[in-house]
């Protein structure tokens, strides 16, 4: 049985462990970590089958068959390296964390030379396997518009830099469009949807990203245009919020998820 270890125990990775605990995964969760001790124990309590050993990264990453990061794009400097030198696999949740070039091509590198797997779920978005399909056969462009009510851009770099009141903005308002590198800067914790479709697409410096704020909104909206060789498509998601992060929809959980259980079935469907 697959040994997984949880680094990151937010709402991402809270869910990951309850999906294990409870047969979704068929996997042991074998370890856990999280820098905050209210978020470990939250996560422990909630769990009936497991009782997973708490372990800092270099511990874990001797101990399970696959790692997965769902804490920060800054611990993503740390836990992917450790895990891929330690020969162990290891899949990444915040992936915006690989709009650094140097950082991708330094963990490309030590995969290839310790024959590991980084993995990347689709996210909370709907459309990848048709943008990797596509891809075979060249893209023009592809285009990013993620909306979201205020509650889920609250607190973002590009929105304190800017002493932007997002609060009082009564209208759908657009606050930014740029690249997918500029985009994951200025919004580090909403935007790994932009990641995951350049690393798929064109590239972080080719997808271009338009971040909009819609008080009106209840749920998180994406909304991806790809146009390649292949024709044109277009691709609508509105999702509801994680229950326990605003920031998050809750499509994201799912798919790592669904990616954990792609991974341990002999039988899988779709590019």
């Amino acid at each position: 049985m697959l040994k997984i270890g949880v680094f990151g125990c937010g709402a991402i990775g809270g869910e990951i462990c309850r999906a294990i605990d409870n047969g979704q995964i068929e996997a042991e969760l074998y370890a856990i970590y999280d820098r905050h001790d209210e978020s470990l124990n939250r996560v422990k309590s909630s769990l009936e089958n497991f009782d997973p050993q708490i372990m800092e990264i270099v511990e874990m990453v001797r101990e399970v068959d696959l790692v997965v990061e769902c804490a920060s794009q800054q611990a993503v400097y740390e836990v992917v390296p450790t895990a891929l030198h330690a020969k162990c696999d290891v899949m990444v949740v915040s992936v915006g964390a690989f709009a650094d070039t140097q950082l991708l091509e330094m963990t490309e590198n030590i995969a290839r030379e310790k024959n590991c797997r980084i993995y990347v779920p689709s996210g909370a978005i709907c459309g990848i396997d048709g943008l990797i399909s596509a891809s075979a056969a060249g893209l023009h462009s592809v285009t990013l518009t993620t909306e979201k009510p205020p509650g889920g851009l609250r607190g973002a770099p590009f929105v304190l830099e800017n002493n932007i009141d997002i609060d009082s903005i009564t209208g759908r308002t657009v606050l930014f469009e740029g690249s997918a590198t500029e985009a994951v800067q200025a919004f580090p914790a909403n935007v790994n949807v932009a990641a995951t479709l350049s690393l798929a697409g064109i590239g972080f410096d080719n997808t271009r990203v338009r971040i909009v704020v819609n008080p009106a909104l209840t749920r998180n909206i994406h909304e991806i245009a790809v146009e390649g060789e292949f024709g044109r498509f277009t691709s609508r998601v509105e999702n509801v919020p994680s229950p326990t992060n605003p920031k998050t929809s809750y499509l994201a959980p799912l798919s790592v998820i669904s990616t954990l259980k792609k991974l341990t079935q002999s039988f899988n469907v779709g590019t």
